[in-house]
């Protein structure tokens, strides 16, 4: 019977992000929204963030007026940003430099 090999799974980094380059989400502040609304719209949106990931974004944007939620691939960047302003959040995403 003949051997099977599994497939490697060694992960060029590098080339990935030459490849799908990093955006980062952004939130920013705003003063409609209470921050228990902010934590679980950001848990609800971005579900690689646990509850206190979302906390601390929470509070760096209201203490700084925005701040990074996540860097991912330009498409997945696109889908947080939507999912966060259908809950009534502004979001904006930009390249990660």
């Amino acid at each position: 019977m003949p051997t099977i090999t599994a497939p490697t799974t060694d992960v060029d980094i590098e080339a990935l992000k030459r490849i799908l380059p990093p955006w980062a989400v952004i939130l920013h502040n705003d003063e409609h929204n209470s921050m228990d609304h902010v934590v679980r719209s950001l848990l609800k949106s971005v579900p690689v963030l646990t509850e206190e990931m979302a906390g601390e974004v929470m509070m760096m944007a209201h203490e700084h007026g925005q701040a990074i939620v996540t860097a991912c691939p330009k498409e997945t960047a696109e889908h947080y940003r939507e999912r966060l302003e259908s809950c009534g959040l502004t979001a904006t995403i930009e390249p990660v430099a």
